[in-house]
């Protein structure tokens, strides 16, 4: 019988460690296991690198949304207790002109400590507030 084609075979020599010969299929094995968890944590550091900068946007703008709402609610609340008259007095002249205002620079002094500390008081209160990334921002659509 012909040979069609042949080739000889290419034998790699055993190696030695210590007098023993290394198990190839063992050291397969680590070398796949290794390769898998470098390519598995690659992926989660490039994931958490692209949710990142969308996380700490949506972050941000909720946490301006609150402020804004907090302080417009707290400042409602607060100026329900007080009226024009006891933050401004009019003087007028014999002809009923205005001709000065004078504040109540004590009163408005209040009120501007109340509004700070029902906000701060409203935002401790909230406590945590649940953010959702939807999957359409990943793809900037």
């Amino acid at each position: 019988m012909h040979k069609i084609y042949s080739r000889p075979r290419i034998r790699i020599p055993k190696v030695l460690i210590n007098g023993e010969v290394l198990n190839n299929h063992k050291n397969k094995k680590i070398a796949k296991i290794i390769i898998i968890l470098i390519i598995a944590f690659s992926t989660v550091k490039i994931v958490l690198d692209a949710v990142y900068p969308i996380f700490d946007t949506l972050c941000e703008a909720k946490a301006k949304s609150i402020a804004t709402i907090v302080s417009n609610e707290q400042a409602t609340n607060v100026m329900k207790e007080h009226s024009y008259d006891e933050l401004f007095t009019l003087e007028k002249d014999n002809n009923n002109n205005i001709t000065m205002v004078k504040s109540n620079v004590l009163a408005i002094n209040e009120i501007i400590s109340d509004v700070a500390v029902k906000i701060q008081e409203d935002i401790d209160n909230r406590g945590r507030e649940n953010i959702e990334i939807a999957i359409r921002q990943f793809y900037w659509v």
